[in-house]
């Protein structure tokens, strides 16, 4: 199995596929990394060769994945709760953040219904 950024990505599947195994990495970004680093985009991961592997490590190493975006990410998110904006105070109540409507279905983001102020029951 092979290992990329900490992650080990499954062998049986076509490379294009288990590259999106790492968090930051889509269908798109996969096929940019590998037509940059010359790998054929049909390849199973268990047939690339250690200089295969290399290039595409050091192709990924160019984008933010991983640790580093997952981190960014929550900074970005603390932040917007430190400064008070709209989207903060729905992270702070564990409401819907993305303008969905919370009277039907909202439970999905942070489990059992939420009070909702001047909500009637109906």
């Amino acid at each position: 199995m092979a290992r990329i950024k900490g992650i080990d990505i499954p062998n049986d599947k076509r490379i294009e596929i288990s590259l999106t195994y790492i968090y930051g990495i889509g269908r798109r970004l996969s096929k940019q990394i590998l037509t940059a680093a010359n790998v054929d985009l049909d390849k199973k991961a268990k047939d690339l060769s250690e200089d295969e592997l290399a290039r595409i490590r050091k192709e990924i190493d160019n984008h933010t994945v991983e640790g580093d975006l997952r981190r960014e990410v929550n900074m970005n998110i603390k932040t917007k709760m430190e400064i008070n904006s709209y989207e903060g105070t729905r992270h702070k109540k564990g409401l819907p953040v993305r303008g969905q409507r919370t009277n039907r279905n909202a439970r999905t983001r942070k489990g059992r219904g939420k009070v909702v102020a001047n909500k009637k029951k109906a």
